[in-house]
């Protein structure tokens, strides 16, 4: 820094100095995992600006990778959503933890989100583990500050975290309020790689619309039935028809008994009519037309053990 003529100049001389319009661009993908409930998508859909996964305080709300893309002036991130970390029973969670890896696998930097208003136990070691295993840069997300009055909790955490391994940045967040977001996205654009960008400047996602959809009407279904149906239910958008005003969507929702169909239908069908209602509207706030969505609930019995069905429903088997 000099003064010249009363001016101040913030250049730097020798091999730092550069003019801003010289400034490479840099984009990269970025893996965003951890336990489940830690609020990863919650914060893709802050991050994106609209609503493109399913969030519930349930766990395993997320069955597959979902990538939201943030376009900023300097730089562009594919944030790829993945499953919660737990240890996989069905086929289902067996694809969803798959999922996980590849993503670890073919990124260019990890955030491990971390609910920091929560103890730390055995599974969020494990998923420490899974990380410094991975061997990529990763920064640290200690999110749910919203809920911690006294932010000095957050203290022995970043201390415990810091000797775990090497992070590129630790950033306590709050994704449902936004806070320190901003400050995230330029440690993430620091870390990647210089590099033109991946996708167009106004995409937001690279999911097809027909299983955001789906993803919709699974949210509110789990909305709905608390504790009934934690995660028994699938949803396949059958039939997606556009025309210049209208869209018509139908979607089949998969069970596993007549119970749980019984559950979702509700008393007279109205718990069905509820949760499709709730689902078009953010149907119809994502795509900006009027939406006729149609659901149909099926019993398929152990679907979660099922390849074909899984198959259709997006969560594949591991690339060989």
């Amino acid at each position: 820094m000099r003064e010249t003529d009363g001016t101040t100049d913030l250049s730097v001389e020798g091999e730092e100095s550069r003019d801003d319009s010289k400034v490479l661009y840099r984009s990269g993908f970025v893996a965003l995992v951890g336990r489940p409930n830690a609020g990863k998508s919650t914060l893709l859909n802050y991050l994106v600006g609209e609503k493109i996964a399913a969030v519930s305080d349930k766990p395993q709300t997320t069955r597959y990778q979902i990538r939201g893309i943030i376009t900023r002036p300097e730089g562009q991130i594919v944030l790829v959503d993945t499953p919660g970390i737990h240890r996989p029973g069905y086929l289902l969670n067996r694809r969803m933890m798959a999922a996980v890896m590849d993503a670890l696998e073919g990124v260019d930097l990890v955030l491990l989100i971390r609910d920091a208003a929560t103890a730390t136990g055995n599974g969020d070691r494990f998923a420490l583990q899974l990380v410094k295993d991975a061997g990529k840069p990763s920064i640290l997300l200690l999110n749910k500050i919203d809920k911690l009055k006294d932010k000095s909790k957050l203290l022995p955490l970043i201390e415990w975290y810091s000797k775990q391994m090497d992070w590129r940045a630790i950033v306590p967040i709050s994704a449902l309020t936004g806070e320190m977001v901003e400050v995230l996205i330029g440690e993430i654009i620091k870390n990647l790689p210089e590099g033109p960008p991946i996708f167009d400047a106004d995409e937001l996602t690279d999911q097809p619309l027909r299983m955001i959809v789906a993803e919709m009407v699974r949210e509110k279904i789990l909305e709905l039935t608390g504790e009934e149906i934690p995660y028994v239910t699938a949803v396949v958008t059958e039939k997606f028809e556009e025309s210049d005003q209208l869209v018509r969507i139908h979607c089949a929702i998969f069970v596993e008994r007549p119970s749980q169909k019984a559950i979702i239908i509700g008393k007279g069908g109205r718990r069905l009519k509820e949760i499709g209602t709730r689902a078009r509207l953010d149907i119809e706030r994502l795509i900006g037309k009027h939406v006729y969505l149609e659901l149909f609930v099926k019993v398929e019995e152990d679907w979660r053990d099922k390849e074909h069905l899984l198959d259709e429903l997006g969560v594949r088997e591991r690339a060989p």
